[in-house]
């Protein structure tokens, strides 16, 4: 049961009571999102005593030769390489991206001309088994000048053994 004060108007739930769950969430999340918000106001705060002996406080430091003293200075870095350290890995990593790039190019190539090897394999194939059953078929080439001319038996058996060469240096299996 909800916590619940008694006043002289009644009988009073407290505020926490009067919320819908999602609203308690949501304020806390307000909450946190706050002090978040506060953390940059916590930088660096510069403290010195200008010619007229008056302190001044800032978050710049002052022009010139003056002590300055730092209030709320963040620590120093543990490592002070840190930030030579940081550019190296950064380069580091973009050169392993374009190696990545270079290396999926050349695959991506390498796919493409074996799959374009891989059918003119098949299509010289075809035509070796076309030529093979050539004494039903009438074979046509075509010269220079786009007339066809009849493919006679020599000009076949010259295809047949020209195509057979090119799948024997070019296809595999």
């Amino acid at each position: 049961m909800p916590s619940m004060a008694v006043t002289r108007f009644g009988p009073v739930r407290s505020l926490r009571a009067h919320l819908p769950r999602g609203t308690r969430s949501c304020a806390a999340l307000f909450a946190a999102a706050l002090l978040l918000a506060v953390g940059p106001a916590a930088a660096t705060t510069y403290k010195w005593t200008d010619a007229n002996g008056r302190v001044i406080y800032s978050d710049q430091p002052p022009a010139g030769n003056v002590k300055v003293e730092e209030i709320n200075a963040p620590p120093p870095p543990a490592n002070p390489n840190a930030v030579k350290d940081l550019a190296t890995k950064d380069a580091e990593i973009r050169k392993q991206k374009l190696l990545r790039a270079d290396e999926e190019a050349k695959a991506t190539k390498a796919r493409v001309e074996a799959n374009l090897n891989r059918e003119q394999c098949d299509k010289a194939r075809g035509q070796i088994i076309t030529l093979g059953q050539s004494s039903q078929i009438i074979l046509y080439t075509t010269d220079a000048q786009g007339q066809r001319t009849v493919m006679d038996d020599a000009a076949k058996v010259r295809e047949r053994l020209r195509l057979e060469a090119v799948v024997r240096e070019n296809c595999k299996g």
